[in-house]
């Protein structure tokens, strides 16, 4: 019967033990994903920032080219109004040239007309029939003179006018060149600014792309941040089960061994009564050999019955059975304490605040408490087991008055590494990770192990 209700008690821890371990592993899954979850929220940060850069620079090329862009709008316009001038400046010297044209032409038919007169008059002997007419030689003098003048007047006219036509007509070409010269510059400009107008609407357009991947990307960060949150949550709610069903199972332990331990009671004072009592000649009490026996069997067995069983974070029953007292230890070969454990303890602080993983034996990106050990001690070529049950049997036993740095100190389903006087650094738990605590008797030692 008692070890029935013993196995009962041993399954009911079992059970929270394994609830303890699901719940676990469901939170170490959810940890993992939201560590992926964090670094593609990082990563969408990172494209945010790279997308308002280019969106940054597109603006400033934007701005630029508008500028440019006012100013050949403006060059173009001016353009306009000098070719307006120009072509009124043209039509001005065609006019102008007209005008010359005209004057010359009548000129030039007053002046043969003159001279048709005279011939017509006097023939061939016009000009001297004019000079012999002359009364005197003053007369002939001024009739000669007055022919001259006649005559150099009409060629000075003549002339002018043909240097005004000249003058005009090249006038008029500058003018036309210099209109095809606006012209031309003002197609070129033209043509700057449909390329202007191109860059800037597909720099505007791409500016619009940056927009529409910022929103999405902004988007995404919104709902990354969201599912990080429902994570944490998860992870708070499944870590609160956790602690729950660890609490539960314990007071279901407590609970169970205190019943055995008053079932026990009650029977030993049962068998106490019902036992005949005997007595000598001298009134002491006569010893039953048989039921001493029964009885040292049964207190034995309740002993048993009633031991209080500890387990490791693995479910393992941990073995209490190894420790030994001092007397027990001095009567052993006591092992020596190398000096080496100093070391162990440096290598082992180094990594103080990297995270607690449940199972995980990196000392730079987790591990649990039994992991830290055993690559702390694997660092100095030291090979102990994987978990803490397991490591209660390596290397040596000691007192803990005897403890030196870089020993092993072994609680119920925990380990740690002793640093003197009175700490311990070791892989605490998923909220404080790897840490250094300054009181080694915070939980029952179950034992001192010495491995360098």
């Amino acid at each position: 019967m008692k070890k029935r209700l013993m196995c009962l008690a041993m399954a009911l821890l079992m059970c929270g033990t394994q609830v303890v371990s699901v719940s676990a592993s469901r939170e170490e899954e959810l940890r993992e994903e939201q560590a992926w979850t964090s670094q593609q929220l990082d990563a969408t940060y990172a494209r945010m920032d790279e997308l308002w850069a280019a969106k940054q620079q597109l603006e400033s090329e934007i701005a630029t080219l508008d500028a440019n862009l006012v100013d050949v709008m403006v060059s173009i316009d001016v353009l306009k109004n000098d070719i307006s001038a120009k072509e009124v400046d043209i039509v001005r010297t065609k006019q102008d040239l007209g005008k010359a044209q005209k004057a010359r032409d009548k000129q030039y038919e007053a002046m043969k007309k003159r001279i048709q007169y005279l011939y017509e008059k006097g023939g061939d002997d016009a000009w001297f029939q004019m000079m012999m007419n002359a009364e005197n030689l003053a007369d002939l003098l001024t009739r000669a003179e007055y022919t001259q003048k006649m005559y150099d007047q009409d060629r000075k006219s003549l002339d002018k006018y043909v240097n005004t036509i000249e003058e005009v007509k090249k006038l008029q070409t500058k003018y036309e060149s210099q209109q095809a010269e606006l012209e031309e510059m003002k197609a070129s400009y033209e043509e700057q600014s449909v390329v202007l107008q191109n860059e800037i609407d597909a720099r505007r357009a791409s500016s619009a792309n940056c927009d529409a991947e910022i929103a999405y990307a902004e988007q995404q960060a919104t709902e990354y941040a969201n599912l990080i949150a429902e994570q944490q949550a998860e992870i708070e709610r499944l870590e609160a089960e956790r602690i729950a069903a660890e609490e539960a199972a314990r007071r279901a332990a407590e609970e169970e061994a205190a019943r055995l331990e008053a079932e026990q009671a009650a029977q030993e004072e049962a068998e106490g009564e019902n036992e005949e009592v005997q007595y000598d000649e001298d009134g002491n009490v006569i010893e039953d050999t048989d039921s001493s026996e029964d009885g040292s069997e049964e207190s034995t067995e309740d002993s048993e019955g009633s031991e209080d069983v500890e387990y490791d974070e693995y479910g393992n029953v941990i073995d209490t059975d190894n420790t030994v007292s001092e007397e027990e230890y001095e009567s052993q070969d006591a092992p020596s304490y190398s000096g080496a454990g100093s070391s162990v303890v440096d290598f082992a602080t180094q990594f103080v605040g990297n995270p607690y993983v449940w199972g995980g034996t990196s000392l730079t990106n987790g591990a649990d408490c039994s992991g830290f050990t055993q690559s702390v001690y694997a660092n100095f070529g030291v090979s102990i087991p994987r978990t803490s049950y397991e490591q209660q049997n390596a290397g040596y036993e000691v007192p803990y008055s005897e403890a030196q740095p870089g020993d092993l100190i072994c609680y119920g389903g925990h380990v740690a590494i002793y640093m003197g006087n009175g700490q311990i650094v070791h892989a605490s738990n998923s909220r404080d990770g790897i840490k250094i605590s300054n009181d080694a008797t915070y939980r029952t030692i179950l034992s001192v192990r010495r491995l360098v």
